[in-house]
């Protein structure tokens, strides 16, 4: 388990001091995959650098397996970093080395044989899905090949934590899912406790158990993945979960005086029933979709839908009720009704 205990940090810059992290408290369960998420300046990787100590805390503690990591001496500190591992966005292979070489890299500083250590990343290599690529090199590989090597040597220490840091950003979206599915399929099959930093909700959607939200170096929101989709809390939620969600607003004064506007809020309905389609087919009630900022997360629809009903009153009530009864669904009357 990891236990973040008042955790701040304060970087002194010459025009004065920067607190980067302020008062920060969370807990891990172990074999949970955790999501840490802000936009940029948030103070994500500053957080993420804190829990293995490459960046030292001003105050509070990083307590892993009840021990607190800033009170280890700097040669159990180093051997305890073996057991928390981290991938980074740019990949951070070495270059002049080979695939099969790189994977064998933390295991030559643990001093493991050589023979133990080029058998051990020849199997990460076959987890990964690179056997043939052991002899290449970097320059050879794309970069979702890249982060798979780099991912092999993560795991080349048997870790007990794996720390992906922006891990997926560089990628094009068929790769950041392949990247995000072997992740899953690492913490499934060897019960490694993952943290993932990132800016990005869609990678929090695919993969996590529960999110932090981090804004201005605090934690403003913390919870499981689908109640933080279904229920923001705070601003820099919303902004996350439903980064257009103001547009529509700022559309209504172009809406004539007898449009029939509904806004939908989804807070985890089935995708079974596809809402619109639905209306229509069993009412035979037609509306027109405005704007529309869903996702699904694990077949439960969330986010939001502005709908304009039809101009005759009668059939614009008669689809509220309608969607009113639907599970999952909160509906806003906007305008017109």
């Amino acid at each position: 388990m990891i236990e973040i205990k008042h955790l701040s940090k304060t970087f002194q810059m010459k025009d004065g001091a920067v607190e980067a992290l302020q008062d920060i408290n969370l807990t891990i369960p172990d074999g949970m995959i955790y999501g840490i998420i802000g936009m940029s300046g948030a103070g994500k990787s500053t957080l993420v650098r804190c829990i293995n100590l490459l960046e030292r805390p001003t105050s509070g503690s990083v307590v892993i397996d009840g021990t607190a990591m800033e009170t280890l001496s700097p040669a159990d500190l180093r051997a305890r970093r073996r057991e928390i591992t981290m991938i980074f966005q740019q990949f951070n292979l070495l270059m002049q080395r080979s695939c099969l070489k790189n994977v064998c890299f933390p295991m030559e500083l643990a001093g493991v044989k050589k023979a133990d250590a080029e058998k051990r990343a020849r199997e990460l290599m076959q987890t990964v899905g690179l056997p043939d690529k052991a002899e290449a090199y970097p320059a050879q590989l794309s970069g979702g090949q890249r982060q798979r090597v780099a991912i092999a040597r993560a795991l080349a220490t048997n870790p007990k934590v794996l720390l992906c840091d922006e891990a997926t950003s560089a990628l094009d979206p068929d790769t950041t899912r392949s990247i995000l599915s072997l992740i899953r399929e690492i913490n499934q099959k060897l019960g490694i406790t993952v943290v993932v930093i990132t800016h990005q909700m869609s990678v929090v959607e695919a993969i996590c158990d529960r999110v932090a939200i981090l804004d201005g170096g605090r934690v403003v929101e913390e919870g499981a993945v689908q109640e933080i989709f279904a229920r923001p809390k705070t601003a820099a939620a919303r902004r996350l979960v439903a980064p257009g969600g103001g547009k529509a607003s700022r559309e209504l004064a172009s809406f004539a005086p007898d449009d029939h506007v509904i806004r939908l809020t989804f807070n985890g309905s089935s995708t079974s029933k596809p809402l619109v389609a639905s209306l229509a087919a069993e009412t035979g009630i037609l509306v027109s979709v405005l704007s529309a900022d869903t996702r699904d997360l694990n077949d439960q629809c969330f986010g939001s839908m502005m709908l304009r009903l039809p101009r005759d009153v009668a059939e614009a009530r008669r689809a509220v009720d309608y969607i009113k009864v639907q599970p999952g669904v909160t509906v806003e009357e906007v305008t017109g009704l």
